[in-house]
C-alpha cells in the first residue's frame, strides 16, 4: 500500500511537471522565442529550389548533391518555400 502511494505522487508529480512544461513551450512559442536550428538556405535560395524542383528537370539526388542537404532536409526546405510563396501571394492579393 505504501508503495502504491509513492507510485501515485511519482505519477501526479510527473504530470505536473509535464503540465508547466507544456505551459513554458506554449508561452515562449507567443512570445516569439522559439529558436530552434537556423535554416541553412536563404528564402532566395528556397524558392529557387522550388522553381527548378518544380521544372521536373532534376532528379531529387542531384538536388540534394548540388544542395548539400539530406533528403529530409530537402523536402522540408521545399515545403517552407511552398509556404512562402502562399504567403507572398496571399499578402500582395493575387
Amino acid at each position: 500500500m505504501f508503495i502504491g502511494m509513492l507510485g501515485l505522487m511519482a505519477e501526479f508529480e510527473s504530470d505536473l511537471i509535464r503540465a508547466r512544461t507544456r505551459d513554458a513551450i506554449a508561452a515562449a512559442a507567443a512570445a516569439g522565442k522559439m529558436k530552434g536550428r537556423p535554416h541553412t538556405l536563404t528564402p532566395e535560395e528556397r524558392a529557387y529550389l522550388l522553381q527548378v524542383y518544380e521544372t521536373r528537370q532534376f532528379k531529387i539526388e542531384t538536388l540534394c548533391k548540388n544542395t548539400g542537404l539530406k533528403r529530409s532536409a530537402l523536402y522540408s526546405n521545399l515545403t517552407l518555400a511552398r509556404e512562402e510563396r502562399d504567403a507572398l501571394v496571399v499578402a500582395r492579393g493575387d
